[in-house]
């Protein structure tokens, strides 16, 4: 079972798998309704009716089943309702990460067994194997560093990534790209790439915020920007629209550059301060899943990415009272709750949490 998404990289990895011998079935997931988010562009991305039929076109080309699976309902119970909820409580969700691991490999399983499928495939750029000694199941950056996509895949569980498979880890997005023109698919292989939540394709998340929130501005409101002292220096639009380490679009000029360094909701507060203000040595992670070992029970040194595009910081992790504490061995800028933090031993994924 392939998830494809219509993209050039799911489709190839649905090819490859097929040219290879296996007995290739694609299914593509509806995650999210355009209509219902307030967008008001129009509909692209993973989920928009020309991606579906770029897929079911790409797999009937092949002579390989395809299937649409809606899982609107569950994607949107579940992650939208966290996202809304995480911007609420003043952090800054990961709604990747989640739709990843409580809703794609769930709900691909969960087809791919009523369909007699042994395994599941995406088209991450990440590798994985299994461990002789351990018998675990290890995920490991994939060889495109610029394309590596380990760091959102620390959230699934070792049962499911004994039967996934990802095809690219071993290429270049150049190299895929390539492929796809080799196919003969060359729209495919010119096909742009989406870097946006895929349900706030105007990549505003403010303007969706109001569209889900009832009255959301009437009942958060105007509130106060204060520097750390708890100087009042201004008004903001309400707490939910910042983010930890925001600079631009914040409406107030003080004569140097602002940052944001706290958001306190329960006073719809947004506390200001400058660049060296961002910078902390230890950060706490909950929701910790372990991948490479069962348990960590001893301070391991490890490189901790805390967002995506982050070249990682060396720290030393240590496990305690159901969280990991993490202490950066120099100081790192904008740790931003509710973000992933993901811990790395070389090119390995040890697993990964939820700042705190």
């Amino acid at each position: 079972m392939v998830a494809m998404s219509g993209g050039v990289d799911s489709s190839v990895a649905a090819v490859m798998l097929h040219e290879q011998g296996y007995e290739v079935i694609g299914l593509t997931m509806k995650t999210w309704d355009y209509a219902s988010s307030g967008g008001s562009s129009k509909e692209t991305g993973c989920c928009s009716l020309d991606s579906i039929n770029d897929a079911r076109a790409l797999a009937v080309s092949y002579g390989f089943p395809h299937y649409i699976l809606d899982i609107r309902s569950e994607f949107g119970d579940f992650v939208i309702d966290n996202f809304v909820e995480e911007y609420l409580a003043g952090r800054t969700p990961n709604p990747c990460v989640l739709c990843n691991t409580h809703i794609k490999w769930e709900a691909l399983l969960k087809r791919a067994d009523k369909l007699d499928c042994e395994f599941i495939a995406t088209g991450h750029y990440a590798n994985i194997r299994q461990l002789t000694e351990t018998g675990r199941h290890v995920i490991s950056k994939g060889k495109d560093v610029h394309k590596d996509q380990s760091y959102v895949l620390w959230g699934v569980s070792q049962e499911n990534l004994a039967r996934t498979q990802f095809p690219l880890g071993s290429f270049t997005k150049a190299e895929i790209r390539q492929m796809a023109a080799e196919m003969g698919q060359l729209e495919l292989a010119n096909k742009s790439e989406s870097y946006e939540i895929c349900f706030v394709p105007d990549n505003d998340y403010r303007s969706f915020l109001r569209h889900r929130v009832e009255d959301i501005d009437e009942r958060i409101g105007a509130g106060n920007f204060v520097l750390i002292d708890g100087t009042v220096v201004g008004k903001h639009q309400g707490y939910p629209y910042y983010t930890v380490g925001q600079r631009k679009g914040l409406g107030i000029a003080l004569g140097r550059p602002v940052f944001v360094i706290r958001i306190l909701p329960e006073s719809n507060t947004v506390v200001l301060g400058e660049e060296h203000d961002l910078q902390r040595q230890e950060a706490y992670v909950k929701h910790v899943n372990l991948v490479k070992y069962a348990a960590i029970e001893q301070p391991l040194e490890a490189v901790t990415k805390i967002r995506y595009k982050d070249a990682g910081m060396n720290s030393t992790i240590v496990q305690e009272d159901g969280k990991m504490r993490v202490d950066f061995h120099h100081a790192v800028k904008g740790i931003a709750p509710g973000q992933s933090a993901v811990f790395y031993e070389g090119d390995d994924l040890l697993g990964g949490g939820f700042l705190m």
